[in-house]
């Protein structure tokens, strides 16, 4: 089945090219979410006219997406969590919590942009890609701190040793 791309599509293609897929993958998925549309004549026409529409855009779109890049660099997330030995945390760092806290510093990243391949699991400094647009990728600093729960089992081992040393009577 040939479709046309009317949205960027990983793996697949870029907005407006025609590509060939799987009869099920194109009606089941693409063509109901709106992402293609069926290859005719009459809309290979209005395609030519919507490429053209669609590189400007796109354009446009990246000349944002450089501006917003500019804004993110200098950008530094610091996560306290909580953390054993080694330095291994007890839960992790997601995309999603790196978006949360972006929307709190007032920029709107949807979590699927945060290009992490797995949940940050140890302290320490990780750079981490923000994709802005296909061309377009912005690094910003993520910091994970361990959370001052060492000194307190530091101080409860302590005091154990203490309650064993009195005799029992």
């Amino acid at each position: 089945m040939e479709v046309i791309l009317k949205e960027d599509v990983d793996n697949l293609g870029h907005r407006g090219d025609v590509v060939k897929v799987a009869e099920g993958f194109g009606r089941n998925y693409l063509l109901p979410r709106k992402l293609a549309m069926q290859a005719t004549q009459a809309n290979k026409a209005v395609i030519e006219q919507m490429k053209t529409s669609a590189a400007r855009r796109s354009a446009t779109e990246k000349v944002q997406a450089e501006e917003l890049a500019a804004k993110l660099e200098p950008v530094v997330l610091s996560f306290t969590r909580k953390s054993g030995e080694e330095g291994r945390l007890f839960g992790s760092v997601t995309s999603s919590d790196i978006a949360t806290e972006l929307g709190a510093k007032g920029f709107e990243i949807d979590r699927r942009k945060v290009q992490l391949p797995e949940a940050l699991k140890t302290v320490g400094e990780f750079s981490v890609g923000v994709k802005l647009h296909r061309e377009v990728t912005a690094h910003i600093k993520v910091k994970v701190l361990a959370e001052a729960v060492e000194a307190e089992t530091a101080e409860a081992a302590a005091a154990e040793p203490a309650a064993e040393a009195t005799p029992a009577e």
